[in-house]
């Protein structure tokens, strides 16, 4: 198992998290979502690494969400 931990920007509120969850729990081996608005961080429990790019897609189909990467 991998966890990953990601910060997002445009979240505002529990709708933007169920929107995320549903939409990154979508890329094959993802196990586990956890969305906290208040900081921005998206983490993910998945059975290997993801690809920024995965992640990035399943953000922008899920709304105005993108993903900061460093």
């Amino acid at each position: 198992m991998s966890e990953s931990t990601y910060t997002v920007t445009g979240m505002t509120c529990s709708h933007c998290a169920d929107a995320i969850t549903q939409e990154i729990s979508g890329i094959a081996g993802v196990q586990k979502v956890d969305v906290n608005v208040d900081t921005g961080r998206v983490t993910v429990l998945s059975d290997g690494e993801l690809s920024n790019a995965d992640v990035s897609a399943a953000l922008a189909e899920a709304g105005d969400y993108e993903l900061v990467t460093a």
